[in-house]
């Protein structure tokens, strides 16, 4: 017998939207808006400030205010009598959350989800904060007298909450913009970044800075460059060690792979639980690079897990990747992620489980906000841990493989947290990027299958030739606008151009580039917009590059016109990365570390990008060079081949075979060293690059 569902009390103007996080806020008493046209035009229409809340849906104490204060009937009634309340999904519109971002960290010095913001009518921020408790609570003043206090003060003292706004944009413009562009590319900045990154290093724990503890996948990818070039042992202990730690840690998901957002304590154990899939694309071309670096099989082994997690849990049916998973299930954080002693003996029984929690570190006690229950770590060597259990290292591994898979499938029986299943452009972009360069370098056909899959998906549903579309759920897409979303995307193309030579790629790298440039590039100062002139919706025209969680669109760019210029032979694409470089040199001087992938991309340019042409005979079915280099670490090389697809696009590189065997050319612009048919003399010839 069903039973007729019983009717919200409430519905906004979120009730339309596509992203899950607007949609969770849809029957708040709170009159919601999306930001748009409507809601922007009554502000003005009824002359009140607006109360803007970016959050998004893996977010714990984004849950924890709708709960305490957006479902409140009394505060709900303060904010639609005296503000237009909007709401945000940062992940739709990075934009907006990099504009009021800075403002909140220009107003109180620190920033954070949820942002709560107070603007004017013209959309100047003249208040903000974070999470706001209900009522006076830990040194916090509660939301319901905020409101009442900026109400007040809008209109009794709306003079000086003007001036006071102007005042804020006029820093936001400052930050946000670039001024005056350096003449020289200076190649101690990229030394001087190296230095602030590594003073910053953990020596107990391992990573960079303390608590909360972030990965730093950009930083780590920096000083693996650093190390290829100065073979410091200090700098590979930095590097191995960090990655060590992490993937050993709680942050990392033990059972089913992929990592948590970061970690609260500076061990790495406890995670704040939210999966996001930048942080694992970032982090799993982290680990293949290092197994490059160093042919440690752990990290390959990490790099798999996590793109194999990637593929189970967070790939579409039609091949976009989703963005993130929640923090919190049933009401608690961390709830599907954790374990008792008797919840793993039930599991796995008495033998394998007294094992498993060896292995894991899971005590009587537990370690988790005295739940009883573990976050799974692997403090101690396996090595170790065998010995001390009597049994040899390889049978300890076999046992733990097959235990993880019977407690992940125990685990997929609980309530698992909320998916956020839209579709980003942009960390598509990071994905495909990062499944391309793990199909290429542990040579498995899936993982460039997952990445051709989920490109092809986004160049039909998100591409139409002109422009490119930021957001898909469903049937619909939206959302034009950014830079990042076209730059990631086109790295993604170049890499699983790279890792097929399947010349499709290529040409929708080089149109999508194109777009972008004709949108968003800045042919007088040099660098990028991060927005089209056509949104008109904006306190003004962002041209930071500075990195964040995710790279900068600006950052990916130059990578992209620096690789791009080099396979096409298009020496104005490298032009317009030097010139984006020297724009933002004035921000790197002394601040390098928070510009890790534009030091990326410095690095790159000052140490020239080469090109491997492979000819291959007709017939041929197998490029044998591939083989050989997919495990080397060349930074600063791309390849291409010479199909007639290929030659219609980059008639510079033709070349042609010796005797009729598979010939390679190493070169760097219009210079090439003498064509090589064997792949030992290839290496060999790469060695010194």
């Amino acid at each position: 017998m069903s039973f007729p569902q019983e009717k919200p009390a409430h519905t906004n103007h979120l009730i339309h939207e596509t992203s899950p996080y607007l949609l969770q806020h849809a029957h708040n008493p709170v009159d919601w808006h999306p930001w748009g046209k409507e809601a922007l035009e009554r502000a003005k229409n009824e002359d009140k400030p607006i109360f803007l809340s970016i959050g998004y849906a893996a977010c714990h104490w984004c849950h924890v205010m709708e709960k305490e204060s957006f479902e409140n009937q009394s505060i709900a009634k303060i904010l639609n009598e005296n503000f237009i309340p909007i709401k945000v999904d940062r992940e739709e519109r990075p934009d907006l959350d990099e504009i009021y971002m800075t403002a909140t960290q220009l107003l109180t010095g620190s920033g954070g989800w949820p942002m709560s913001v107070w603007l004017t009518p013209d959309l100047q921020p003249f208040y903000a904060g974070t999470y706001y408790p209900p009522e006076d609570r830990w040194g916090r003043p509660g939301f319901g007298r905020v409101l009442t206090s900026l109400a007040e003060a809008f209109h009794q003292n709306r003079d000086k909450i003007e001036r006071s706004a102007r005042e804020i944009t006029h820093s936001i413009t400052h930050a946000l913009t670039v001024s005056g562009a350096s003449d020289t590319l200076d190649p101690a900045l990229v030394a001087e970044t190296i230095d602030m990154m590594t003073g910053r290093f953990d020596p107990r724990f391992g990573g960079f800075g303390g608590a909360p503890k972030f990965p730093h996948s950009m930083d780590l990818m920096l000083l693996l460059r650093e190390f290829r070039r100065s073979h410091s042992q200090e700098l590979l202990h930095q590097i191995t060690f960090s990655l060590d730690r992490m993937a050993c840690g709680g942050m990392y998901d033990q059972i089913a792979g992929g990592f948590h957002r970061y970690s609260v304590d500076d061990r790495w154990l406890i995670p704040h639980f939210e999966k996001m899939l930048y942080d694992n694309a970032l982090l799993a071309r982290t680990y293949l690079e290092a197994f490059q670096v160093t042919s440690e099989k752990r990290y390959a082994q990490t790099g798999r897990e996590i793109l194999d997690y990637v593929i189970r849990e967070m790939q579409s049916p039609e091949g976009g990747y989703y963005s993130s998973t929640d923090a919190d299930s049933e009401g608690e954080e961390g709830r599907y992620f954790v374990w008792s002693q008797e919840e793993i003996l039930s599991v796995l029984g008495k033998d394998t489980g007294t094992i498993v929690c060896e292995y894991y570190d899971v005590q009587p006690g537990g370690n988790f906000e005295h739940s009883g229950k573990s976050v799974l770590s692997v403090p101690r060597d396996p090595v170790e841990v065998a010995r001390q259990l009597s049994l040899d290292p390889e049978q300890l591994e076999t046992l733990i493989r097959e235990a993880k898979t019977t407690l992940r499938q125990a685990r997929e029986k609980r309530v698992p947290p909320a998916l956020d299943d839209k579709i980003l452009t942009d960390w598509n972009g990071l994905m495909i990027s990062a499944m391309a360069f793990g199909g290429f370098v542990l040579a498995e056909p899936r993982y460039i299958e997952s990445a051709s899959k989920a490109a092809a998906s986004l160049i039909t549903h998100q591409w139409d030739g002109r422009r490119l579309l930021h957001t898909r759920r469903g049937e619909r897409s939206h959302r034009e606008g950014m830079l990042s979303y076209y730059a990631n995307l086109v790295m993604g193309l170049i890499d699983l151009y790279q890792a097929t030579l399947n010349p499709r790629w290529l040409e929708d790298a080089i149109r999508i580039n194109q777009a972008s440039i004709e949108k968003f590039y800045n042919p007088g100062d040099g660098g990028f917009f991060n927005t089209c002139a056509s949104k008109d919706d904006l306190l003004l025209r962002s041209r930071s590059a500075q990195d964040g969680a995710t790279p900068s669109g600006n950052s990916i760019a130059v990578h992209n016109l620096l690789r791009l210029g080099s396979l096409t032979g298009d020496v104005d694409l490298i032009s317009m990365a030097e010139k984006t470089l020297l724009s933002h040199t004035a921000h790197l001087r002394g601040s390098g570390a928070a510009f890790p992938q534009m030091v990326l991309g410095l690095d790159l340019f000052l140490q020239g990008v080469h090109q491997i042409v492979f000819v291959l005979p007709d017939g041929t079915e197998r490029n044998p060079f591939l083989e050989r280099i997919k495990t080397q670490f060349l930074p600063n090389v791309v390849w291409l081949g010479d199909t007639a697809a290929e030659r219609s696009l980059l008639d510079s590189r033709r070349k042609k075979t010796l005797e009729n065997q598979p010939t390679a050319y190493v070169c760097q612009g219009e210079r090439c060293l003498p064509p090589v048919t064997q792949a030992e003399n290839l290496m060999k010839n790469l060695s010194g690059l």
